[in-house]
C-alpha cells in the first residue's frame, strides 16, 4: 500500500511515521516552497499527544526546546490570585505538557521523519484528487500528479481536500477570539519554571510565561462581534492597541508588551465543531482537516498526532481502507467533538462584563478547586494508545 499525505505541518510527518512502523509507504506533500521552520508562533503539546507521539517512537519534548508547564496559575486584572489547575496530567514515565515553538516542532518532526526514510516533495499545493480503479491520482496547482492506494488529507483548517472530499463540509466558525501574540524580554522578570500565568484582564485575555533565558512567550486573546478581516488584522497597530486594552490591568501585561522582541502576529480564532464526512472512498482527513479546535485547550496538535496513530493501527490490522477508516472514525469521532466543544467553552469565558467579571473572580477560586483538579481531566490527557493492541 501507498500512501499519499497532503500537508507537512504536524500531522502530515506524523501520519507518515506511524504509516511507516505499520509497513506502509508515504510520501507528504507540501504547499510551501521550502520547509516552514518559523512559521507561527508557540503552542501547546500536551502529555496526551506527546503519548502519542512515543507510542511510533518519537520524543519530541527535549529536540524540540520544550518548556515544561505542568502548572497554570490564573489572575484577575487587578493581581487577585485566582488559583492554579494542571496543565495536563503527568504520566508514569514524567512526562508533562509542554509549550514549543510551531515551526521547531515541525522541524523536528519533519527531521525525524526524513531519518526514517520518508520522502517529502515541496511547491505541491493540492488542485484536485480523481478515484481511479486502484487507488487515488492527486493533480497538483504546478501541474504534476501522484498515484496512490490512499489519500490522507493533514491539510489543516482550511483543508482543501476536505472541501473536494465533501462541498457540503462546514466552513471554520469564527470563536468571536482574535489572537495576539509574540515575544519579548523584561529585564530582572524572573523564570516561571513549570508555569504559564493567565490573566483575566478588565477588556481582554493574557497568558505568558518567562523561560530560563528570559525570553517571554506571550499571547492574548482579544473579543470581536465581528469577525475581523485578515488586512484589517495586518494593518492593526498591535502595540498600542493591546497597551490601551490592558491599560487598567497588572501593569506587568504593558511591561511584556513594550519589551517586544519582533514582529507581533495576529490571527483569527476559528474551529470546525464538527465534519459529517471524515472518510470517503480512498480519502480520510485527520487533525485540523477534520476536527479543528480552538487553542483555548491546547489540544490541536496532540489530537492530530493522536489521529494518526489511531488511523495507521486500523490500516496495519484491518482488511482494506474502507474498513480501517470506518473504525477510525468510530474510535475518533466522539474524542475529538468533545474536545472542541470543551475548547470553545473555554474561549468563551475568557472575556466578560463588568457584572460578569466580578462574579467570576469570587466563583473562580471554588471552582477551580472542585472542577479543574487532575480527576476532572484525566478523560482528557490520560489518554493512551496501545500500538501493539490489535485495531481489528
Amino acid at each position: 500500500m501507498k500512501a499519499l499525505i497532503i500537508g507537512g505541518g504536524v500531522g502530515g510527518p506524523t501520519m507518515a511515521m506511524a504509516l511507516r512502523q505499520a509497513g506502509i509507504e508515504s510520501v507528504v506533500y507540501e504547499a510551501y516552497e521550502t520547509p516552514s521552520d518559523y512559521t507561527g508562533l508557540f503552542l501547546n503539546t500536551a502529555s496526551n499527544g506527546l503519548d502519542a507521539l512515543r507510542a511510533i517512537g518519537v520524543d519530541v519534548a527535549g529536540r524540540a526546546d520544550g518548556f515544561p508547564m505542568p502548572r497554570m496559575v490564573m489572575w484577575s486584572g487587578s493581581g487577585k490570585r485566582l488559583g492554579e489547575v494542571a496543565n495536563g496530567v503527568r504520566l508514569p514515565d514524567g512526562t508533562v505538557s509542554v509549550c514549543v515553538k510551531r515551526g521547531l516542532l515541525q522541524k523536528v518532526l519533519r527531521e525525524e521523519a526524513v531519518s526514517r526514510g520518508i520522502r517529502y516533495e515541496y511547491g505541491k499545493r493540492l488542485e484536485s484528487y480523481r478515484t481511479v480503479a486502484d487507488g487515488v491520482v492527486a493533480e497538483f496547482s504546478d501541474g504534476s500528479t501522484a498515484a496512490g492506494d490512499i489519500l490522507i488529507g493533514a491539510d489543516g483548517i482550511h483543508s482543501r481536500t476536505r472541501r473536494i472530499l465533501d462541498p457540503a463540509s462546514p466552513e471554520p466558525s469564527f470563536t468571536g477570539l482574535v489572537g495576539v501574540g509574540g515575544y519579548s524580554r523584561v529585564p530582572g522578570l524572573a523564570p516561571t519554571t513549570g508555569t504559564q500565568h493567565f490573566v483575566f484582564g478588565r477588556k481582554a485575555f493574557f497568558g505568558y510565561l518567562v523561560r530560563e533565558s528570559g525570553e517571554i512567550y506571550w499571547f492574548a486573546n482579544i473579543h470581536s462581534a465581528t469577525e475581523p478581516t485578515r488586512e484589517s488584522l495586518a494593518a492593526e497597530d498591535w502595540k498600542r492597541r493591546l497597551t490601551e486594552l490592558f491599560a487598567d490591568d497588572l501593569p506587568l501585561i504593558n511591561q511584556i508588551i513594550a519589551g517586544g522582541a519582533g514582529p507581533i502576529g495576529a490571527h483569527l480564532v476559528h474551529d470546525i465543531p464538527t465534519s459529517a464526512v471524515w472518510h470517503r472512498g480512498p480519502v480520510a482527513l485527520i487533525g485540523d482537516a477534520v476536527h479543528a479546535t480552538s487553542p483555548s485547550a491546547g489540544q490541536g496538535a496532540s489530537m492530530a498526532c493522536e489521529d494518526a496513530v489511531v488511523l495507521a493501527q486500523c490500516l496495519r490490522d484491518l482488511p482494506d481502507p474502507a474498513s480501517a477508516f470506518a473504525a477510525y472514525e468510530s474510535r475518533r469521532r466522539e474524542r475529538t467533538e468533545k474536545i472542541v466543544a470543551y475548547s470553545r467553552k473555554l474561549g468563551t469565558g475568557k472575556t466578560a462584563g463588568p457584572v460578569a467579571r466580578v462574579f467570576r473572580d469570587l466563583m473562580m477560586p471554588v471552582a477551580l478547586k472542585v472542577f479543574a483538579g487532575e480527576r476532572s481531566h484525566a478523560w482528557m490527557y490520560t489518554h493512551h494508545i496501545d500500538w501493539e493492541a490489535s485495531a481489528a
